[in-house]
C-alpha cells in the first residue's frame, strides 16, 4: 500500500470534482501561477488514491505545469458501483479518455503501478488526448509471482470479510517499523475504497497481457518509463526491457522503491518535467 507523506494538498493544489461524461471524478488540481505550459493527468495504482501524488504537484506547479491528480471509479473519494463488472479494465480506461476530455486539453498522461496498465489500455483505446505518456513503476504484463500471491490473498479476504476487518488484519501484519504515522488517514482512504473495485482491478493484475507491441507502434508519442532501483511488483531489468522495445526514455530514480512519486518526490518531478520540457 502507498504512503503518502500527507494527505493534506499544498497551496498550488484544490480538492474539487471534476465531471464528465462518465460522472463525477475526485481530484486534487493544481495549477501553477501564470499560463501553464502544459497539462499532466496522473492516475494512482493499486489500493492508492490521489494524494500518492501529493509530494510532486509543488515541483510540477512550480516547473509550469497543471496537474490534475485523479481518484478512479471505486478509488477513496470517487463513488464506484458494488459490481466487478463496473471495474473491467476497458470502464476504466473510458474513464480516463473522459477524465481527458473533461480537462479540456491535451495532456502528458502518467499512470503509477496498476494505473499504467489502465493508461497503456486508455492509449490503446484512443491516443488522440495525449502528447506523452509516463509508465511509472508499471511493467509490461502480469505482476511477480510473489505479488500475484499477496493480490490472491487479498481478493480471498475480501469475498469473506469486511472492508474494516481487513484492514485490521493487515495492519497486525506490519512491522512496527512501517506502521504509518499518519494510520488515519491511510485507514479512512481504505474504507472508503470499493472492495469490487480492489477484487476486480486486483484480478487485471495477475492476468495482464504483454500489450507492449502494441503500444511501440502507437506513433508518434513520445513515451517515458520511471522505476525506482529497486520493485518487487515488476523486476528492474523487465522494466528496463519494456524501455527498450517501447523505444523509450528510461529513468531510474535512486534511493526510491516501487512508488518513487512518494519516496524519491523532488527527483521524480525533476526527471518527470525534463520529459515534458522537451528532453524525449
Amino acid at each position: 500500500m502507498s504512503r503518502p507523506p500527507t494527505f493534506t494538498p499544498p497551496s498550488c493544489a484544490r480538492a474539487r470534482f471534476l465531471s464528465t461524461r462518465r460522472g463525477r471524478f475526485a481530484v486534487l488540481d493544481a495549477r501553477p501561477a501564470g499560463e501553464p505550459q502544459g497539462t499532466v493527468l496522473l492516475l494512482p495504482g493499486f489500493t492508492g488514491s490521489k494524494e500518492d501524488f501529493i509530494a510532486l504537484l509543488e515541483p510540477f506547479t512550480e516547473a509550469g505545469y497543471r496537474a490534475v491528480a485523479v481518484d478512479g471509479r471505486g478509488q477513496f473519494e470517487t463513488e464506484g458501483p458494488d459490481t466487478q463488472e463496473a471495474y473491467a479494465q476497458s470502464e476504466l480506461a473510458s474513464d480516463v479518455l473522459a477524465q481527458a476530455e473533461a480537462i479540456g486539453t491535451p495532456v502528458h498522461l502518467l499512470g503509477h503501478s496498476l494505473g499504467g496498465q489502465i493508461a497503456r489500455a486508455a492509449v490503446l483505446l484512443d491516443r488522440s488526448p495525449f502528447v506523452s505518456l509516463t509508465l511509472m513503476s508499471s511493467g509490461p504484463a502480469q505482476v511477480s509471482p510473489v505479488q500475484r500471491e499477496r493480490v490472491k490473498l487479498l481478493s480471498d479476504a475480501l469475498v469473506t470479510m469486511t472492508m474494516e476487518q481487513v484492514w485490521q488484519a493487515m495492519r497486525a501484519m506490519d512491522p512496527p517499523e512501517e506502521t504509518p504515522v499518519d494510520g488515519a488517514d491511510l485507514q479512512r482512504r481504505w474504507l472508503r475504497t470499493s472492495a469490487a473495485q480492489l477484487i476486480a482491478t486486483g484480478r487485471q493484475l495477475t492476468v495482464e497481457p504483454d500489450r507492449v507491441a502494441e503500444l511501440a507502434a502507437v506513433q508518434p508519442l513520445p513515451k517515458h518509463v520511471v522505476s525506482g532501483e529497486q520493485d518487487d511488483t515488476w523486476p528492474v531489468p523487465l522494466l528496463d526491457a519494456m524501455a527498450e522495445r517501447l523505444g523509450a526514455r528510461r529513468t531510474v530514480v535512486g534511493g526510491a522503491q516501487h512508488s518513487p512519486n512518494t519516496d524519491r518526490p523532488q527527483e521524480t518531478a525533476a526527471a518527470l518535467t525534463d520529459f515534458w520540457d522537451g528532453g524525449h
